[in-house]
């Protein structure tokens, strides 16, 4: 059929887009080459903090489509190029693993020889398949030690001298600069690396461009405890003779505002961790003779206010007038006579560590797709799609003119743009013209959440292609991919993607727009799966799982958001579902990713976690010390949403001490499979007494012989089902009260940010997928569809973002970019392509789709850390059509949707008359194969 040949060909494309570079050589006879290969998650990584980082790599096969490839053995080698002597072949072999016999591709620790920080390695591997062909060695990939706090030595904190103003007013964005000569005495420069950090936010400049893509660094952490530093490689930019370099620094989150400032007691309403922004930095140049030069950041720097960016804030905006613009100051030769010597300030407290994660890029670009002009000299540009990052502007005015850029997500009625739901982020540019030519105006230190621009300050309309939307995200690579016969569920899912991407500066923000854009635990608790079937996750978290240790109170309780600047010994710390991040995220990690050293490093965080529940709660439920007790936050029924006749006017959240309770038990369930998986017997076995004490409480308290629960509610019974608090007699029984809870709401959903997903899964898993497919493609308020059909291009906070006739519900709290509800894209990638993870890492894996009505096919993937796995279906009134591709090295079950063997066939051909599929049995009303690597079509007579 035709559909179908177009299907093979989306999967056979989308492997070749995975496949990355091959191997240097094959042997005769090999079938597999190693690629992608990868150090502490990163590609060729310029500062890796550990001295026994992980490797990792994926196979593909040499012939695309071969089954049953596998590893059984690899060897790597890690040797060292002498850079002095570039030319020359010889490498000094630091460790070699020999031929280990292993199916492993991920996390292999490396154990050779150490090597001093601000020296690399490079790496290859090859392996051996499952009848003892070799491959060919892997192109080289290389890591490079980071600083450590020895390296830093004479490095100073620097900022600019002038006294920060009273109260908490803003300076202009310093300028630094140094001079300095490389000679020309012979010494040919082999490298020059340049590492720089901030209180606050940088750009560097050498010789008169800019240093790296990086925007937005150093990034958000707890600056009293932990300061990230990021690496370049400047060699091309170094020059013989006189050299310069520069620095611009910005407020950040360091001394800018952050959210929640203004509703703090008594704090300050910005500059929460210090009032200026100071500069770190090394520029290591390393000689062909061995020899090496530093210049560092000390008080030999010259410094000014004087320059064109006159105030930078996160939330607020950039103010930039053009006429301050020093043309060559970050060149040599520039006359900085008339600045001030730096000041050398207090170094912090914090520990300077080496950037594990992707970094935050402007990633993609968007160009509006309409102009209007609501008001006499108002123009508002529609950028078509609700996005984060800024406006690159290219306008002309008259010299000493002033344009204003305000951005918003949504309009008003009459066409201005609606921005009363930012609260305290102004979220507004300015930009003063130098001269009567065409201006270009791009904003560093800020960002905004918005699809709509409105520009004021202009004598003339400008063009369509006056302003672009730059994108900035966290620049973790995206791996998944969906698409189905529905266009609404398509737009759904770019929604939820788009939310993603901007909500990732560093830290998994709630909102990317008003006065808040805290890493909230409890919205990356319910988002985390969808977030790594969308995204490689790892190095992003592999960076903010620390955070929430540095965030932690000292009793154990885990805080609301972290980084957490407002003392969480205090405030904004201990409550259900939002501090269990702390234990459900690195779980999420070691599902996708089969990352024990995340595990080990937050084990005792977590643990202190359950004590401190337990001290205050000795009976086992969740009764006492719950924070701020959000609950099951934005539950539909506390939206008085007046959905249909008969709409209750309270009942459909689940009672907060029970809601609590699940996420304890939870919690310790997880603790104790953390130690399992840690090799910690005991506490393995202590946790594990504990989850099912807590199992017995909670089902002694709030749920009854009939299976009906306290409360009585859709998402309560979901909870609990999700997670097995409820007894295996009464779930069948809990499985209808759940449905039944339907009605009264006319047929529609009613829960919140923890249940929502929970809800979907257990009805697709309990027999009632089509209830699941209902609910998906419901159109009517609340659901996705509608969002969809009224505008939506990111996931709205509130599920009455805008309700028809009523306009904008409550501004206080509205976001029309927040991922939490967003958390149904889990259930697409696995329910409707039915990927599913059954060992840590996707080493095995479930292919489980489960069709429904209203959805004909769909067809998706997701780039796990083994490799690419596809998955999609067809559905016909004779048959189902389901194509799967497994990558090497992974071992798959498929469940195809009949009862009878018989109806089910491979290549044209029988199950039984195909070596490469084992059928394993009839379950959950499917029969199951056992396949390897390879691609396979399988057909279901209906």
């Amino acid at each position: 059929m035709t559909s179908a040949l177009v299907f093979l060909i989306v999967c056979l494309l989308a492997l070749t887009g995975c496949a990355g570079s091959g191997a240097s050589r094959a042997d005769a006879g090999a079938t597999l080459a190693p690629t992608n290969l990868r150090c502490e998650y990163l590609v060729n990584p310029t500062a890796i903090d550990t001295a026994t980082p992980r490797l990792s790599w994926e196979l593909r096969p040499l012939t695309p489509g071969t089954r049953g490839l596998s590893q059984a053995a690899y060897e790597i080698e890690v040797f060292t190029e002498i850079p002095e002597k570039a030319s020359d072949p010889q490498k000094a072999v630091l460790w070699t693993t020999g031929k280990v016999a292993s199916g492993e591709t991920c996390q292999i620790e490396y154990a050779g020889a150490k090597f001093a920080p601000g020296f690399g390695a490079k790496w290859q591997v090859r392996v051996w398949d499952q009848a003892g062909r070799v491959s060919a060695w892997s192109p080289p990939a290389s890591w490079t030690r980071g600083l450590t706090s020895k390296e830093w030595e004479g490095v100073r904190w620097i900022g600019d001298p002038t006294p920060a103003p009273a109260g908490f007013g803003e300076l202009p964005a310093p300028m630094l600069r140094k001079q300095f000569a490389i000679p020309a005495s012979g010494r040919q420069v082999v490298r020059a690396t340049a590492y720089v950090s901030a209180l606050g936010l940088y750009e560097l400049r050498l010789n008169g461009q800019r240093v790296g893509d990086h925007v937005l660094a150093p990034e958000w952490t707890d600056y009293t405890k932990r300061v990230q530093f990021q690496t370049y490689d400047v060699t091309a930019m170094i020059r013989t003779g006189e050299n310069c370099i520069g620095a611009i620094l910005g407020d950040g989150w360091f001394a800018g505002k952050v959210g929640l400032a203004g509703i703090v007691p008594k704090g300050p309403p910005r500059a929460i961790y210090g009032r200026q922004p100071r500069l770190f930095m090394q520029l290591e140049v390393r000689f062909a003779d061995g020899t090496s030069e530093s210049i560092v950041s000390d008080d030999s720097w010259r410094s000014t206010i004087d320059g064109p960016i006159r105030t930078s804030d996160i939330m607020d905006g950039e103010t930039y007038d053009a006429r301050r613009e020093m043309p060559g100051w970050d060149s040599p030769g520039f006359d900085a006579a008339a600045w001030s010597p730096v000041r050398v300030c207090e170094a912090p407290t914090a520990t300077v560590v080496a950037q594990p994660n992707e970094p935050v890029r402007v990633n993609r670009t968007i160009k509006p797709i309409a102009i209007t002009e609501p008001k006499p000299g108002v123009y508002v540009f529609d950028l078509g799609q609700n996005m984060v990052g800024w406006c690159r502007v290219q306008l002309a005015g008259k010299p000493g003119e002033t344009i204003t850029l305000h951005h918003a997500e949504v309009l008003n009625p009459d066409g201005t743009i609606y921005y009363t739901n930012l609260r305290g982020a102004h979220q507004t540019d300015r930009y003063t013209f130098r001269t009567d030519a065409a201006e270009t105006f791009e904003p560093r230190f800020t960002y905004h959440g918005f699809r709509y621009v409105e520009v004021t300050g202009l004598s003339t309309k400008p063009a369509l292609d006056s302003i672009v939307g730059c994108v900035v995200n966290s620049s973790s690579p995206e791996v998944g991919t969906f698409e189905c016969s529905e266009p609404m569920l398509n737009r759904l899912w770019q929604n939820i993607l788009w939310t993603q991407r901007g909500n990732l500066v560093g830290v998994p923000t709630d909102c990317p727009q008003r006065d808040e854009r805290c890493g909230w635990m409890g919205d990356i608790l319910a988002f985390a799966p969808t977030a790594c079937y969308n995204m490689d996750m790892a190095g992003f978290l592999t960076k903010w799982v620390p955070d929430t240790r540095d965030a932690q109170a000292l009793d154990g309780r885990f805080a609301d958001f972290s980084p957490h600047p407002y003392q969480p010994d205090v405030r904004f710390s201990g409550v259900a579902a939002w501090g269990d991040a702390g234990v459900f995220v690195p779980w999420a990690a070691y599902q996708f990713y089969g990352d024990t050293r995340m595990l080990a490093e937050q084990f005792d965080a977590a643990k202190a976690w359950i004590e401190f529940i337990h001290s205050k709660n000795p009976d086992l439920l969740w009764k006492h010390s719950r924070g701020n007790d959000y609950g099951d936050w934005l539950n539909a029924d506390t939206l008085k949403l007046g959905g249909g006749a008969g709409w209750p006017a309270k009942g459909a959240e689940v009672p907060k001490h029970v809601f609590a309770t699940i996420f304890f038990f939870r919690s310790t369930q997880i603790v104790s499979e953390m130690a399992s998986v840690l090799g910690h017997t005991d506490e393995a076995k202590k946790y594990a007494e504990l989850a099912e004490a807590i199992r017995a409480a909670f089902v002694k308290a709030y749920v009854q012989a009939d299976g009906k629960m306290e409360g009585d509610t859709q998402a309560g019974y979901a909870l609990a089902l999700h997670f097995g608090l409820i007894p295996e007699s009464l779930q069948s029984a809990a499985v209808d009260r759940m449905v039944d809870r339907f009605k009264p709401y006319d047929g529609q959903i009613s829960t919140g940010f923890h249940s929502t997903l929970p809800l979907m899964t257990q009805l697709s898993a309990r027999g009632r997928n089509d209830e699941a497919y209902r609910l998906l493609l419901n159109r009517k308020m609340p659901s996705w569809g509608y969002e969809v059909d009224h505008g939506a291009t990111t996931i709205w906070e509130r599920w009455d973002g805008w309700v028809e006739g009523r306009g904008y519900q409550d501004p206080g709290m509205n976001s029309f970019a927040h991922y939490a509800i967003g958390a149904v894209g889990e259930w697409m990638y696995g329910t409707m392509l039915g990927i599913q993870p059954t060992s840590p890492g996707f080493a095995t894996v479930d292919i489980h789709p489960r069709p429904g009505p209203g959805v004909k096919w769909a067809r998706g993937s997701y780039h796990s850390i083994r490799g690419p796995i596809v998955s999609g279906w067809e559905r016909t009134d004779e048959s189902m059509m389901i194509v799967v591709s497994i990558p090497p090295n992974v071992v798959a079950r498929i469940f195809l949707p009949t009862k009878d063997v018989a109806k089910a066939s491979i290549d044209g051909k029988p199950l039984a008359e195909c070596k490469d599929v084992i059928v394993q049995g009839v379950q959950d009303g499917s029969v199951v194969c056992r396949v390897g690597s390879g691609d396979f079509v399988f057909f279901v007579a209906r």
